[in-house]
């Protein structure tokens, strides 16, 4: 596995997020012009793409949030690589790269029903926090945060 830092103009990025979009309308169904509206990719200055064999496998970004917390946005395993541990080394290196930026902290949304990216920054410390934002009083929303 190779990671690359990049940005949302790396057409790779561009790629895996819109493979991503279609698995998230399919998911929200009539909720995904809600979902999609914060989903947008045009300035994100720090996402990552890891790569097996040279094939993009798997993605995901952050912006910042506040002055020392970071947003954790566009995660997405492409299935055929799937069950290798790709969304756990997107997060960590996600985590050193806002580190490294001096933010202090992440936050993330995904649905309550997304059992496997739940697994995942559960599995990496994250721990659940009440919505935040937008996402409050969304039902099929779920927030969790994590001290970096």
């Amino acid at each position: 596995m190779h990671i690359l830092r990049t940005n949302s103009s790396n057409t790779d990025f561009q790629n895996l997020v819109k493979s991503l979009d279609a698995t998230l309308s399919e998911h929200n169904g009539e909720n995904d012009d809600f979902f999609a509206q914060f989903n947008t990719i045009d300035t994100i200055k720090n996402c990552i793409i890891a790569y097996i064999d040279d094939m993009p496998a798997a993605c995901g970004a952050f912006k910042p949030f506040s002055e020392d917390t970071v947003e954790i946005k566009r995660m997405f395993t492409d299935p055929e690589f799937r069950k290798k541990g790709l969304g756990s080394a997107i997060v960590k290196e996600l985590e050193s790269w806002a580190a490294e930026l001096n933010f202090k902290k992440a936050v993330l949304e995904t649905s309550r029903d997304l059992k496997s990216a739940i697994s995942v920054y559960e599995r990496n410390g994250f721990s659940r926090i009440p919505n935040y934002g937008q996402y409050i009083g969304v039902e099929q929303s779920v927030c969790y945060g994590k001290e970096l």
